[in-house]
């Protein structure tokens, strides 16, 4: 179940584009990093800066050098090792995986949203995504 797309249930109502790398794919549902200048790929550790949820396709080497991404909804999101209860904040645990934020996660940018139910580890999970 690692590394499996997030999946949107209910339609985001704001978004934001970012420069990609032509060369680069990156699915629908995908949780992306923040880089600079304004640049989103997918995530691929913990602690990365949160861009936002993939809201199109990019396909690698199609001249296209943007890409959409959700910044609200609601996504099921697949957990970390770690349980996740109903309320906590969740941030990135690697690809398109998230976990409960630690200290200092808010301030550095890596919250991806609320959970909207209790899990145990490793299942999906529900998320109410808020990226400022």
């Amino acid at each position: 179940m690692a590394n499996e797309v997030a999946i949107c249930l209910q339609a985001p109502t704001r978004f934001r584009r970012y420069t990609v790398a032509d060369g680069t794919a990156i699915p629908k549902g995908t949780i992306l990093k923040l880089t600079t200048p304004m640049t989103a790929v997918a995530t691929g550790a913990d602690n990365d800066p949160v861009a936002g949820i993939a809201w199109e396709d990019k396909v690698a080497s199609d001249g296209i050098t943007e890409i959409t991404a959700a910044l609200d909804g609601v996504w099921s999101c697949t957990s970390s090792n770690a349980a996740i209860t109903v309320g906590n904040e969740v941030s990135m645990n690697g690809l398109n995986e998230v976990k409960i934020y630690t200290t200092l996660d808010r301030e550095k940018g890596y919250i991806l949203g609320t959970a909207l139910e209790t899990t145990s580890s490793a299942v999906r999970v529900a998320v109410a995504v808020w990226v400022r």
